[in-house]
């Protein structure tokens, strides 16, 4: 369970989010609203100036604390996949199941796994410039879930794709999830549709309106949750 009340005042943030165990959140808004800092707050990448960030119970921020983000056991996903470039694509994924605890010979098994559900078998071996976009940010989401993650982070994952790759991993990570707590942050409806159970208009830093995906897209509440629901 996450319960996050994200405020920070450089960025104009001011927002909370509650996520039951196993829940996707997408969070939608224009450009400029916030939804990166609320993403880098909640992960530990950017301090709170008040408010709190806790995870199954577990204080991990507030204004007087700070947990370092290797200790918040988050998973974030961007738009770039950051993957090692000295690493092959198992030796990303390896990595980061070495890091979650497992043996040496147990991240290998992990990592090969992971390469079939990801629909990548025989890639293994290659480094990151030997792979499309596409397949850079497959391995990418394998290594954030090899790490066994308590909370994962996808912000804009598939904006950097063309629109088949775009589709084609939507399917990966709906598929791969697998009962993950998980907030995506996108600007298109798609992710959201694919992904999420809620969904979470933020503007301005704040949050305008939030439900269930289809009750928000039924009854927008300002003009742009009124764009996100005639994009469809």
């Amino acid at each position: 369970m996450l319960d996050a009340h994200v405020v920070v005042r450089q960025a104009s943030v001011d927002a909370r989010l509650v996520l039951s165990p196993g829940e996707v959140l997408a969070v939608m808004g224009p450009s400029g609203a916030g939804k990166t800092t609320l993403l880098d707050a909640i992960a530990g990448l950017t301090r709170l100036d008040a408010g709190h960030v806790a995870l199954d119970g577990e204080r991990m921020a507030d204004a007087g604390r700070h947990t370092p983000p290797s200790r918040r056991a988050i998973g974030l996903l961007g738009q770039d996949a950051l993957l090692f470039p000295h690493m092959t694509a198992a030796g990303n994924i390896a990595f980061a199941a070495r890091s979650a605890g497992s043996s040496r010979s147990e991240s290998a098994a992990i990592a090969g796994e992971w390469m079939l559900r990801i629909g990548l078998p025989g890639l293994g071996d290659r480094r990151p410039d030997q792979l499309s976009g596409g397949q850079r940010q497959r391995v990418a989401l394998a290594r954030a879930l090899a790490a066994r993650p308590r909370l994962l982070l996808l912000d804009e994952p598939f904006s950097s794709l063309d629109v088949e790759a775009a589709a084609q991993l939507r399917t990966v990570v709906r598929d791969q999830l697998q009962g993950t707590t998980t907030i995506v942050v996108s600007h298109g409806i798609a992710d959201a549709e694919v992904l999420a159970d809620r969904l979470v208009i933020l503007e301005h830093g704040r949050i305008t309106q939030e439900g269930m995906l289809r009750e928000v897209l039924a009854a927008p509440a300002t003009p742009f949750a009124e764009a996100v629901a005639a994009a469809r």
